[in-house]
């Protein structure tokens, strides 16, 4: 889905990308405790981000679409 169509999206979807995102989060925040790596896709490839790189904040973070904010 499109940026521009996700105002339109359902509700339920709009709330489940909220809810991916924090799930995201929170996984930055457990490997950053651990002390583990994530893996992302990335571009289509995927990509090893080391607990360093995500302390550094070296890693990629999703923003949600325009039309979500405000």
């Amino acid at each position: 889905m499109k940026s521009a169509d996700f105002s339109q999206a359902p509700q339920h979807l709009r709330d489940a990308y909220t809810a991916l995102l924090r799930a995201a989060d929170l996984a930055r925040q457990v490997a950053i405790q651990t002390n583990t790596a994530i893996v992302i896709v990335q571009d289509g490839q995927l990509r090893r981000i080391t607990a360093e790189e995500l302390r550094q904040g070296a890693a990629p973070v999703a923003q949600p679409p325009a039309a979500q904010l405000g």
